[in-house]
């Protein structure tokens, strides 16, 4: 919550950095009580009026309304008569933010004793009358909802990010709120359009002409070893491509060889093996490259038209236009999934002479190679350039074809009756899990009538089923999750959801799917919210693989920022190793990382202090971690937890936190309070000046000496001087997350940061155990991202105290993922929902 407000005085530093640290900024106190400021400890701590009296009416009262907010005439015996107040308050001490630097402070047993006072008073009132909020009534399904339900519906796992509009990310969080998830004309087209086809794909109809599908290998993958576990041993780039096949038929696949940016092939000065493949059979094997005729152009010159360094007509024909003819291969396909690889023999050699620097970046895109290594740009996909001659037998019509009406021959008619109930049964059986309740007859009704409508004109059964599943998909009951107020509720009331609503909520929060047979079937008998029952379908799901997938690629990935990953840019100048290879290792690292403690159900402090990461050989060397050969992750042990050891030391939180030429303390000690510490920090105040330029002609300063020229004003320094200390924590770290000790400007780094309390941070180890000395603090962010992420909306004031009683409760159980997310999912807040009013 924002909590600033218009300065209502100037002039002195009191408003200024009052006002500016209110703004949500609250400093992690982490040991903000230990402030030399603090006052002595004494034998009997004041009571909240008293402390209210003597640390925070200065400021915060009527006449100044500091961050408007007074608190000389609030009744402090009763703190639960105005919960949003108090709980601003209960943040700003647990935070230790307030009083500000050089103002009188209390001790820590102080801070302690009132914190705790407060938080039971507004618990023991929670907890008498919870108030679980509203939310929306109305929460469309996001893309990957939708893509993961097509595949639990129907048992077709594609990629519908390509064919479906991204969804709006709220600020800072998920792209499951409800509030954020709007329908567009534009979006309601492509439902019409992506419905027809998955649905002819599961059914297996095939496509009214042949199609191609294109898949791209970016320029900066640098493709020397073995690219994926699917391609064989031995191999070297290429890629390993899923593919859902339609139906039976004969199928084309054509390869391109990666240019560089003016179009030239790369790799082409000798001869290399080429192999595609399909579910690991070679289909067929070529030779490419060491064939060009004429001289060629020099070394890097390709395509610049130099007098001079242009290659022979014969080779630039080649190398443009002929050099990757002929590379496709034809065959029959049975339909369903498959995977088609494409790579190349791999050869092993050294260069001769003296060893030569490293270089990726721009070497990747403006250089022939000419006797480096052949690479993949992109494989197509074509056909189906044949009639099918069966009907295909696939997990997709396994699913959706739980009956199959008699066949009509030469003699024997087509039963009609018989085709209606074997089409009754399938729409019915798939309704129940896309609208995720019981089906009405109007339901089926309409599925029929498009049944009908599909066998028209003599088409088979198969297209009638189609198209009535068509229907379903762009029905409102599959594509909005509905929370209805019950007849006659009163307004303002809290009332328990129904059990089909909460298997929806539970199912989607762990799943991002609809709910299973199971599930749909205990809601339906009424039986789900019976807390035992509950809660063992909570760890039955937990237990799932959907629920491991679910919680790692779409909960993990929006709130440590995996999917920006994609986005970093690096210098290539500063950086010239650095290729997106690493960026796709730094990925997968923090995605096999998290998944390992999910998996092994541990405490999430193992998120921060783990022993252990994944690497693969590439990412190895860059870490410097010695004996890691071949692309395969593999678990590894960490002997300086100094260096490396938990999120704080991954590469894809620490680029992803960078400019593309110098770190950024600024940018990580935002990412920090935002996503590990829970502070979430506002945005600068409008027309602050946030460039760091260099002055020509002067030697280039320090990150922290810009920085200090940075916090000399004083609107500045009111919010860096919280966020600055914790990046410099991380200044061992370099743009790409590789380990420094000098820094851009040639200077020894100084990773140690000052907080506001006057409390030393000291590099990676000294911002891990700052974050793990009160046990709470780490599981109270992770519960309120879970919570706000299980529920579609962000939190409010109202949420805290269910916070704060999943974390107490989980104490017990070292705070396992388990705990926390079963606390959820058991939680009034979960189960419940505020009745409508004119203020919600």
């Amino acid at each position: 919550m924002r909590l600033g407000g218009q300065h209502r005085r100037s002039g002195t530093w009191r408003s200024t950095a009052l006002a500016l640290l209110c703004l949500g900024v609250g400093w992690v106190a982490l040991t903000a009580v230990e402030a030399s400021t603090a006052q002595p400890p004494s034998a009997v701590s004041p009571t909240l009026r008293e402390a209210l009296d003597q640390y925070c009416i200065a400021c915060h009262n009527q006449r100044l309304r500091t961050a408007e907010l007074a608190l000389d005439t609030v009744d402090a015996s009763h703190p639960e008569a105005d919960p949003e107040l108090w709980e601003r308050v209960v943040a700003k001490l647990r935070a230790g933010s307030m009083p500000p630097p050089r103002r009188p402070r209390p001790d820590a047993a102080t801070y302690q004793v009132l914190t705790t006072q407060l938080e039971a008073a507004l618990d023991q009132a929670w907890v008498g009358s919870p108030n679980p909020g509203r939310g929306s009534a109305v929460h469309r399904i996001n893309r990957t909802e939708y893509g993961n339900a097509v595949r639990d519906l129907f048992a077709l796992d594609i990629d519908v990010t390509e064919i479906l509009p991204g969804d709006e990310t709220a600020d800072g969080s998920f792209d499951n709120f409800a509030d954020v998830l709007t329908i567009s004309r534009s979006q309601l087209e492509r439902y019409l359009s992506v419905a027809r086809q998955v649905t002819r794909l599961a059914v297996g109809l095939a496509p009214p002409s042949p199609g191609f599908d294109t898949f791209e290998i970016p320029l900066h993958v640098v493709q020397d070893e073995r690219q994926s576990e699917a391609l064989p041993l031995g191999s070297r780039g290429g890629l390993a491509i899923p593919y859902q096949f339609p139906v039976d038929g004969e199928y084309q696949f054509k390869v391109r060889l990666r240019r560089q940016y003016q179009r030239y092939l790369m790799g082409m000065g000798w001869a290399q093996q080429l192999e595609v493949r399909l579910d690991g059979r070679l289909l067929e094997r070529f030779t490419v490259g060491g064939n060009a005729q004429g001289v060629p152009a020099a070394a890097s010159y390709a395509g610049d038209g130099e007098p001079g360094f242009a290659g022979d007509p014969d080779w630039e024909t080649f190398m443009q236009l002929t050099g990757d003819d002929g590379l496709e291969v034809r065959v029959p396909v049975e339909a369903g999934p498959h995977t088609v690889g494409v790579s190349f023999v791999r050869e092993l050699w050294e260069p001769e002479g003296l060893p030569q620097p490293l270089q990726r970046g721009r070497v990747l895109t403006n250089d022939q190679i000419y006797m480096g290594y052949a690479a993949v740009g992109a494989v197509d996909i074509g056909g189906p350039y044949t009639d099918p001659g069966s009907t295909p037998d696939t997990p997709s019509r396994r699913a959706i074809f739980g009956c199959r009406p008699p066949t009509a021959t030469a003699t024997v008619d087509i039963d009609e009756a018989a085709e209606r109930a074997c089409a009754m049964e399938i729409v019915s059986r798939l309704a129940r899990s896309a609208y995720r309740r019981p089906v009405t007859a109007s339901d089926t009704a309409t599925l029929l009538e498009f049944f009908d409508a599909g066998r028209r004109d003599g088409r088979s059964f198969d297209a009638g089923i189609q198209f009535a599943l068509e229907r379903l998909l762009v029905d409102p009951d599959f594509l909005l999750r509905l929370e209805r107020d019950p007849a006659q509720v009163e307004a303002g009331s809290v009332y328990a959801l129904s059990d089909l609503e909460v298997a929806s909520r539970l199912s989607f929060f762990l799943w991002s799917s609809v709910p299973d047979d199971e599930l749909l079937t205990l809601a339906e008998a009424g039986r789900l919210t019976e807390p035992a029952v509950l809660e063992q379908q909570a760890r039955r799901m937990l237990a799932d693989p959907r629920a491991h997938d679910a919680l790692v690629d779409d909960f993990a990935a929006q709130w440590l920022n995996l999917r920006r990953v994609g986005e970093v840019v690096v210098d290539p100048g500063r950086y010239p190793h650095y290729d997106e290879t690493l960026l796709n290792a730094f990925k997968r690292e923090t995605e096999l990382f998290v998944g390992s403690t999910l998996r092994e159900d541990r405490g999430v402090a193992t998120l921060l202090n783990a022993d252990y990461t994944f690497v693969n050989e590439r990412l190895a060397q860059h870490y410097g971690i010695p004996g890691i050969y071949g692309t395969r992750f593999r678990r590894v042990p960490l002997s300086n937890p100094n260096e490396r050891g938990g999120l704080l030391g991954e590469g894809a939180l620490l680029a992803t936190t960078s400019y593309p030429d110098r770190t950024s303390p600024v940018l990580r000690g935002k990412w920090l309070l935002d996503n590990i510490f829970g502070l979430p920090v506002p945005p600068p105040p409008p027309g602050v000046d946030t460039t760091l330029e260099e002055e020509p002609g002067t030697r280039p300063p320090t990150i922290r000496e810009r920085l200090a020229q940075h916090r000399r004003s004083p609107t500045c320094a009111s919010c860096h001087s919280v966020i600055d200390p914790l990046g410099f924590a991380l200044e061992n770290f370099d743009v790409i997350g590789g380990w420094r000790d000098i820094d851009e400007a040639g200077q020894p780094v100084d990773a140690t940061g000052t907080t506001t309390s006057g409390a030393r941070v000291e590099g990676l180890a000294g911002l891990r155990a700052l974050l793990l000395d009160d046990p709470e603090r780490f599981p109270r962010t992770v519960t309120e991202k879970l919570l706000a992420y299980a529920l579609g909306r962000p939190l409010a004031y109202y949420d805290r105290p269910t916070v704060r009683q999943i974390v107490r409760e989980a104490a017990a159980e070292d705070y396992r993922w388990s705990s926390l997310i079963v606390g959820i999912v058991k939680s009034p807040t979960f189960l419940t929902r505020a009745a409508e009013t004119a203020a919600n």
